[in-house]
């Protein structure tokens, strides 16, 4: 891609990968149209930004309608959709296929690592409590195991396998298996 291509042009190609993206959900498309119409009414007038913002349209249609009656009003209306984007959504602007290829251009040999951003992996979206009530109930069962070996606590086998019983197939085999193993030291 030129440098000479306009933020029209950027646009057109980048709009199949915007409308496709779930990290665009409804509360940052709003933030955009309210952006173009607060900052730049001449873009978008209080009644298109009420259309873009009707919530009984789903928001990927929403998006699309706003991409395309923004590639209708011309070049700076593109430049500040995507002034709006990197305001809101950075981490999407800078995936966003025009800006991968831009950077991809720009140093064609990776040579330049401090301009590669380091990408956030996510396990999983529940949240540092899910991962705390999950690391509680395994450091809990690992101390009932290892400390209710003595006669203090009595036997653990049992407790072990009822707790057993939410777990999934492999989990529970491997607890089952090293609860087995302990009765048989004893």
């Amino acid at each position: 891609m030129a440098d000479i291509d306009g933020y029209h042009e950027q646009l057109q190609r980048d709009a199949q990968f915007l409308c496709s993206d779930r990290r665009l959900h409804t509360e940052l498309v709003d933030g955009l149209v309210l952006q173009l119409n607060r900052i730049y009414p001449q873009i978008l007038s209080d009644k298109e930004a009420h259309r873009f913002r009707n919530l009984s349209v789903p928001t990927k249609v929403r998006l699309a309608m706003l991409l395309k009656h923004l590639q209708a009003l011309g070049e700076e209306a593109c430049h500040e959709f995507y002034r709006g984007l990197h305001i809101h959504a950075e981490d999407v602007y800078f995936s966003l296929p025009s800006r991968v290829r831009r950077r991809e251009m720009a140093d064609p040999k990776w040579t330049n690592t401090v301009a590669i951003r380091q990408e956030r992996y996510v396990l999983n979206d529940r949240g540092p409590k899910f991962f705390l009530s999950c690391f509680s109930f395994a450091a809990g069962l690992a101390m009932l195991y290892y400390y209710g070996e003595g006669e203090a606590l009595g036997s653990t086998g049992q407790i072990l396998h009822c707790s057993a019983a939410g777990l999934s197939s492999g989990a529970k085999d491997i607890l089952i298996s090293y609860i087995e193993v302990g009765t048989r030291n004893k």
